[in-house]
């Protein structure tokens, strides 16, 4: 087993990770883990224009070079948009990347969301990670299974909100102030998706949409600073020995955690 220590940030569609993760994944990146990013989802759907093959090949080159910006490695999709349904066997499949990857810290997109795409997305890496050392859950394609902690967080929703309008509090905000061109580098990869939201969601401003968020999850943080993600722990039974929050560790001051 390589002592390369891993992070595994987890999308249900492409853009996803940019717009909720990308900057605690890339203060990761920097602080020595290697970083992996995976869209459960393909993004088939994400189009007004586009038949699906046109679409998802396009919103793969998108998610590749988003990727490479950060010199992470991108798992493409599993199965079409909305299609994201927790059942054992996309459940096998997950688990087989997760035993593939061997991540030290996973994140994984809030289980209260607007979009049933999303809270399945945070199910099926649940599971899939809490059943990566047990030897009798097969995977497909089939992995030996792995050992080792690994310390799951999960990212606020986007519009920080959940479907029924009630405001997601995070437990602990990171400080992306210093990386937060980066994040909108990534986000900027995905102009499929931008034109896709202009039509459907009429969001004219894309970009500046993310940063509005992550402003105000800055402001909820109570800090000085510009930018913020906000984050949830997961409990750390079934995941890892201690209970121990591996990412504050890491981060350090860039961590303001809710008193």
């Amino acid at each position: 087993m390589s002592d390369t220590k891993r992070v595994f940030a987890f999308g249900a569609h492409p853009d996803d990770v940019e717009f909720m993760m990308a900057g605690t994944l890339i203060l990761l990146k920097e602080a020595g883990y290697e970083p992996h990013i995976m869209t459960v989802a393909n993004g088939s759907c994400g189009t007004a224009q586009h038949d699906r093959e046109e679409i998802v090949a396009l919103r793969r080159k998108e998610a590749d070079r988003a990727a490479a910006l950060i010199g992470a490695t991108y798992h493409p999709g599993l199965v079409d948009d909305i299609q994201v349904y927790y059942t054992p066997e996309l459940t096998a499949k997950v688990g087989a990347v997760l035993r593939e990857v061997c991540p030290e810290i996973v994140l994984a997109p809030s289980p209260d969301d607007y979009m049933e795409d999303h809270q399945n997305t945070s199910r099926l890496v649940v599971t899939g990670l809490f059943c990566k050392g047990m030897r009798n859950f097969e995977t497909d394609p089939p992995r030996s299974p792995v050992t080792g902690d690994c310390f799951l967080y999960h990212a606020l929703p986007y519009g920080l909100q959940d479907g029924l309008r009630r405001p997601v509090m995070p437990e602990f905000t990171v400080d992306i102030s210093d990386v937060v061109a980066e994040k909108e580098a990534m986000l900027a990869c995905h102009k499929t998706q931008k034109d896709w939201l202009d039509v459907s969601q009429g969001l004219d401003v894309y970009l500046n949409t993310m940063r509005e968020m992550s402003a105000e999850v800055a402001r909820m943080s109570g800090m000085a600073w510009a930018y913020a993600e906000g984050w949830r722990r997961h409990l750390h039974l079934g995941f890892s020995e201690q209970d121990e929050d591996r990412l504050a560790e890491v981060l350090g001051d860039k961590v303001k955690r809710k008193t």
